[in-house]
């Protein structure tokens, strides 16, 4: 499995950001799941600079642009020059922060200009019985890989992070079955997206109130491929079980 652990803006300070790394580092040794590191951008070039474990490091966000005049931006080539391999693009709290379907676009461009594998968060603000909460996420898809060139495309891993169930607790997470349509849409509309490619081709992770609790059963018979973790990466005894309970 991928397990992505993002740290957002939890971890402050140097010291825990060694210490959740090399939790991280131990269980990659250990075990088969693929682990990618997010922290904040400072903490990203300490650790990566003479990283030589199976970890992976991610942006949290990219720039739009392209450098220059831009105070405070960090660009999708600054990233990659400091050891970042992935790229989280559009999560909801980015979104929730100004970030439309087009400008999700264009960091999607921005981060494959410079070898950065995207990982592009979708998801509904509510889940309604008609249904409609499904042409949302067609719609977030849709907008954000148009503008790419079908090999482009392949490349994206999805994540998919319901916003009614981030940041709460396992019992808030997702249903398996729920889960289960989820995938299977998603992989539709990417096969769709993407002609010639099954959707079996493409990686999809969930996020969401993951816990160790809910972890194994959310992967079990879902279809997904990893997931997308916030506040349960931050703490090392609950990552580390989380991780654990994956192996």
């Amino acid at each position: 499995m991928l397990i992505v652990a993002n740290w957002k803006a939890y971890v402050e300070d140097l010291p825990k950001a060694k210490k959740l790394f090399a939790v991280s580092k131990s269980h990659a040794k250990k075990n088969a799941n693929i682990i990618v590191l997010a922290p904040p951008a400072p903490f990203l070039g300490a650790l990566a600079a003479r990283n030589t474990s199976a970890v992976a490091f991610a942006a949290q966000d990219v720039s739009a642009t392209v450098g220059g005049a831009q105070t405070g931006e960090v660009t999708a080539q600054a990233y990659a020059g400091i050891g970042a391999t992935y790229a989280i693009i559009g999560h909801s709290e980015r979104r929730s922060a100004g970030d439309t379907d087009a400008l999700v676009a264009e960091k999607l461009v921005r981060a494959l200009s410079h070898g950065l594998v995207p990982i592009l968060c979708v998801g509904e603000r509510e889940r309604d019985s008609e249904g409609r909460y499904l042409s949302f996420v067609r719609e977030e898809l849709t907008v954000a890989l148009e503008a790419l060139a079908p090999k482009e495309r392949e490349k994206v891993i999805v994540a998919y992070e319901p916003l009614w169930a981030i940041g709460k607790t396992a019992a808030d997470a997702i249903a398996g079955n729920d889960l289960t349509e989820m995938t299977l849409y998603i992989r539709k509309v990417l096969a769709e997206l993407v002609p010639g490619k099954r959707g079996e081709h493409f990686l999809v992770l969930y996020g969401g109130s993951v816990e160790p609790e809910n972890a194994r059963t959310l992967a079990e018979n879902s279809g997904i491929d990893g997931f997308l973790i916030g506040h349960a990466s931050v703490d090392a005894h609950t990552f580390g079980a989380l991780v654990k309970n994956l192996a």
